[in-house]
C-alpha cells in the first residue's frame, strides 16, 4: 500500500504535491519522495521518513517547476533502507520519472527480462523499478518502430499496452516524461484505485492524479472520474488530456480491503463512499449478531480508533445500545498495522492508545475493529479493557477472518503471520482472549460495498478467501513471498543494510 499523486498546472507544484502526499499519508508513514520538472530539468528529493520530515525549506525551495510527481510508501517487498523510497527515474528515453502502489506478481520473470533482453540495470529490489524499466523500454521501442526521435500521446499508448502484456499483478501509477506530461495507469484489474480531477486557476485548467479522492478535494480539484482498468490518461504540459483503453481484456475486481481499512473515509473509490461502505458493514454486522446472539448482554459498543469508529457507530444504533470512546489515541504514532516488525508493532499499540477506565468499569464491552490480521493490536487491546475494569469483554471485526497473503500490495506476506490462518473463529477468539468473537460475513462485506455502486460484480478478497484474481498465484510464489517479505526476513535484511552508506540520499 502506498499514495501516489502527480499535477500539471501553470505554476509551481511543489507545494501542492507535498499538500497531497500529507492528505495521503495514511497509506504509506516509511518514505516519501517528489520530483518536478522545470524547462527540461529534474529535480528530485526523496528519503525515509514522513512527508513532513523528508520535505525541508531548503529543499521545497529546490523543487522548481509546475508538473511533478509524489509518491508516500510503507515497505511491501524489497527492504526499507531510502534507496528504494520513490520516484523512480531512468534517462532513457527522455528521463522518465515513476510512483507506484501496488506489487508485481511476476516481478522476478521480468528482472530477468530486463536485464537480459531489454539490457538494462535495475538497482534496488523494487518492483516498481521494474515497472519503469518495462515501460521505458516499450517507449523506446514505439519511437525505434516508426523511425522516430519525439513522442506523441500514440506512442505512450502503444508502451502501456506492452507493459499490460509483459506485466501482471497489481499497479495503479503515475509517470513522468520531462517535457512532455504525465501518464496514469492502472492494471487490468483495477486492484489499487486511482483517480484524477482538475481546477481552474487563472482561467487555466490544471489536472492531478492521485491515489484517493480525498487528496483532490483538499487542493480543490474536482474529481473528473476513476482512471479505468487497464486505462492510460495523458496529461501533457499544455493541458490537453488523452484516454484510452491500452489492456486486451479486463476485469475490474478492485481490491476489498481498501474499503476496510486502507483509504480514508472521506474518499470516493469506483464511485463507492467509503464512508457509507463501512456504515453499510456496521448495520450487516449488527444483524449477524442479533441473529446469531439474540440475547445478548452487551452494554456498551466501543470502538478501537479511528478506522472502525463508522462501522461501530451503526452497530450501536441498529443493536439498541450505548456507544462510547473509551480509548484515546495518540496522534502521534503511526498505524501499527503498517509498521515494519511484530516487536515495533507490539510496542506501539500501548504507546498509541490509552483506555478511559470509566467506559470499561463493571460493563459488558463490544469492541469494534475494522479487522484482525495478525492478532497483536486485538489481543494487547482486549487486555487494556480487562485492566480498565470491563466484565466481559466481545470484540467484533467488520472484515472476515484474514487468513491468507496479500500478493497485491499489503503488508500480508506471511500465512503464519496471520493469527486466522488454520484457525476457527472460535480459536481466533480464544488466541486474542475474547469472551466471545464476532466475524463479518463474506457476502455481506461484499455487498456493504457493492451497494455503493452495483456495476462492481466481484472483488479481489484473497486475503479472506485466498482466491487471486490475476490466477497466477500458486503455493510455491507463496513461499517464496514469505521467505523475501516475513517479518524475520526484514528484519535481516535491514540489519544487513545497516552499515551500507547510501548513495541514493539526497541531503
Amino acid at each position: 500500500m502506498c499514495g501516489i499523486i502527480g499535477i500539471v498546472a501553470h505554476s509551481p507544484v511543489n507545494q501542492a504535491l507535498f499538500d497531497g502526499l500529507t492528505v495521503l499519508q495514511h497509506r504509506g508513514q516509511d518514505a516519501a519522495g517528489m520530483v518536478t520538472c522545470d524547462d527540461g530539468r529534474l529535480f528530485l528529493r526523496k528519503d525515509n521518513g514522513l512527508v513532513r520530515d523528508v520535505f525541508r525549506t531548503r529543499h521545497m525551495l529546490r523543487l522548481r517547476g509546475n508538473m511533478g510527481i509524489g509518491h508516500v510508501r510503507y515497505p511491501t517487498a524489497g527492504s526499507s533502507n531510502s534507496a528504494e523510497a520513490q520516484p523512480f527515474y531512468v534517462n532513457s528515453p527522455f528521463g522518465i520519472t515513476l510512483a507506484h502502489n501496488g506489487n508485481l506478481t511476476n516481478a522476478a520473470q521480468l528482472k530477468d527480462e530486463v536485464f537480459r533482453s531489454d539490457l538494462r540495470h535495475i538497482n534496488t529490489d523494487s518492483d516498481s523499478e521494474i515497472l519503469l524499466n518495462v515501460f521505458a523500454h516499450e517507449l523506446q521501442h514505439a519511437l525505434q518502430r516508426c523511425g522516430k526521435l519525439s513522442i506523441d500521446h500514440e506512442d505512450i499508448f502503444a508502451a502501456v499496452a506492452a507493459m499490460h502484456c509483459r506485466s501482471r499483478g497489481a499497479y495503479a501509477a503515475v509517470l513522468m516524461i520531462t517535457g512532455y506530461g504525465i501518464v496514469a495507469f492502472r492494471d487490468p484489474h483495477g486492484i489499487r484505485p486511482l483517480v484524477y480531477g482538475r481546477r481552474q486557476s487563472d482561467g487555466e485548467t490544471e489536472y492531478m492524479v492521485a491515489s484517493e479522492s480525498v487528496a483532490l478535494d483538499a487542493l480543490d480539484f474536482e474529481m473528473v472520474r476513476d482512471v479505468a482498468p487497464g486505462e492510460a490518461v495523458i496529461i501533457d504540459v499544455n493541458g490537453r488530456v488523452y484516454n484510452r483503453q491500452c489492456a486486451k481484456s479486463v476485469s475490474h475486481t478492485p481490491c476489498i480491503f481498501e474499503f476496510v481499512y486502507l483509504a480514508r473515509p472521506d474518499s470516493i473509490i469506483d464511485k463507492v463512499s467509503v464512508h457509507k461502505a463501512r456504515l453499510r458493514m456496521g448495520d450487516y454486522l449488527a444483524e449477524k449478531i442479533l441473529r446469531v446472539w439474540p440475547d445478548h448482554d452487551i452494554d456498551v459498543v466501543i470502538p478501537i480508533p479511528d478506522t472502525s469508529r463508522t462501522s461501530a457507530l451503526q452497530m450501536a444504533s441498529a443493536l439498541g445500545v450505548k456507544y462510547r470512546e473509551g480509548f484515546i489515541k495518540n496522534r502521534y504514532i503511526g498505524r501499527t498495522f503498517i509498521m515494519p516488525g511484530q516487536k515495533l508493532r507490539e510496542r506501539s499499540v500501548r504507546q498509541k492508545l490509552n483506555a478511559i477506565d470509566l467506559e470499561f468499569q463493571d460493563k459488558n464491552v463490544l469492541l469494534v475493529d475494522d479487522s484482525i490480521v495478525r492478532g497483536t493490536t486485538s489481543a494487547q487491546i482486549i487486555q487494556m479493557a480487562r485492566d480498565a475494569g470491563a466484565r466481559r469483554v466481545y470484540f467484533a471485526s467488520a472484515a472476515p477472518p484474514v487468513r491468507y497473503p496479500n500478493v497485491y500490495g499489503i503488508d500480508m506476506p506471511a500465512a503464519r503471520e496471520l493469527i486466522a490462518h488454520n484457525r476457527s473463529e472460535e480459536e481466533v477468539g480464544d488466541a486474542i482472549g475474547a469472551d466471545r468473537l464476532i466475524f463479518q460475513d463474506m457476502d455481506d462485506l461484499e455487498e456493504a460495498v457493492r451497494r455503493g455502486n452495483p456495476g462492481l460484480k466481484r472483488f479481489d478478497t484473497s486475503c479472506f478467501t485466498g482466491e487471486y484474481v490475476t490466477g497466477d498465484i500458486d503455493r510455491g510464489y507463496l513461499k517464496s513471498l514469505e521467505r523475501r517479505r516475513s517479518d524475520a526476513a526484514k528484519i535481516n535484511r535491514d540489519s544487513k543494510d545497516s552499515d551500507i552508506i547510501d548513495l541514493h540520499n539526497d541531503h
